[in-house]
């Protein structure tokens, strides 16, 4: 599938209203500095590049957003306490952003979230609340709890501000590699996505970014193929056990950014992202979550196809936090 993307090709261009700039990515750099790092790029082959935001401070990039979200609001808004609804990794950065601002967080979680994020929470001092699996109902007690006691939100991906920071992970390909032909970066609520291929396609235009999703939970493939937003049931999506990409629909503001630069969105197996975990593991010595490998995995199976002159492509790994029983289960050559 491809052709999103509608002819951006500066950041010279005007903007459409509303959406986020690489003015306001630069920015979100600043407010992050010295709080997120700046992940290096890694060379897998001659021409080939990993981004491993498994080694931002909570394993993943959601620290970029979060911190940028909860250091961009208000003092006194901001001093109420802050809360969030999430599978893992934003409910770690959220926690590790009050945390560092000194404000209470509350977390609301899903039953099955994966221990090991549990605890990140946990060891931030974050007050966690659980609920169903469904990402509808995290929703729904989160929106109820900032009423009931005034919490500012921080939506996970559907926000300006969390795009703007996510989006500084493709600033620094940019940065460091200005000649970058390919991007290729996996896709859940938005966030990520819209951020990367925002900063990608005002600094390298000519470069092509690609979004990834699993097989069992490919709703931004069929959102961006509808021209609408397509809702997938939790039944469905939790299939997965990239636990990261099970959001049943892209946010408004995140499917906006992608009709316009997103040249391309790909979907990937179970049993593809499990072999990219083991090949992650044992070539490149990085521990990568299901969610995280699943752009290495479209790189390595050739979904995300390489065409002609792409000889400088980066592969954005978003995050490290698994389930140590079924990283080792996968090492064994499980594929869940």
């Amino acid at each position: 599938m491809g052709g999103y993307a509608t002819g951006v090709t500066s950041e010279r261009q005007p903007t459409t209203p509303g959406l986020v700039t690489i003015a306001d990515i630069r920015a979100s750099a600043e407010r992050i500095r010295g709080v997120a790092v700046r992940t290096p790029l890694l060379q897998w082959d001659d021409r080939t590049w990993l981004k491993p935001e498994s080694l931002q401070p909570i394993g993943a990039f959601k620290m970029r957003g979060a911190y940028n979200k909860v250091a961009s609001l208000p003092a006194a808004e901001r001093a109420r306490g802050v809360i969030t609804y999430s599978s893992g990794n934003h409910a770690q950065a959220v926690a590790r952003a009050a945390r560092l601002h000194g404000v209470k967080a509350v977390i609301v979680m899903p039953s099955d979230a994966p221990r090991v994020k549990v605890a990140g929470v946990e060891r931030d001092g974050a007050e966690i609340v659980f609920t169903g699996p469904a990402s509808d109902d995290r929703h729904e007690r989160a929106l109820a709890l900032a009423a009931e006691h005034g919490y500012a939100m921080i939506e996970p991906y559907d926000d300006p501000e969390i795009i703007a920071g996510q989006g500084t992970c493709g600033l620094e390909i940019a940065e460091e590699m200005p000649d970058v032909t390919s991007v290729i970066v996996p896709v859940s609520g938005g966030g990520l996505s819209s951020g990367v291929s925002t900063a990608i396609k005002a600094l390298t235009p000519a470069a092509r970014v690609i979004g990834v999703e699993p097989e069992l939970a490919a709703d931004a493939r069929d959102s961006l193929e509808a021209g609408e937003i397509v809702e997938w049931p939790a039944e469905q999506t939790l299939r997965t056990m990239a636990d990261g990409l099970r959001v049943g629909h892209l946010g408004a503001l995140p499917f906006e950014h992608l009709r316009r630069y997103l040249d391309e969105i790909v979907t990937v197996s179970e049993a593809q992202m499990a072999d990219a975990m083991r090949q992650l593991a044992t070539r490149a010595r990085l521990v990568i979550e299901p969610s995280g490998a699943a752009s290495m995995a479209a790189h390595l199976t050739g979904a995300a196809e390489r065409r002609a002159g792409d000889e400088r492509r980066v592969v954005i790994l978003s995050g490290g936090n698994v389930d140590p029983d079924r990283f080792l289960r996968i090492l064994g050559g499980a594929d869940s």
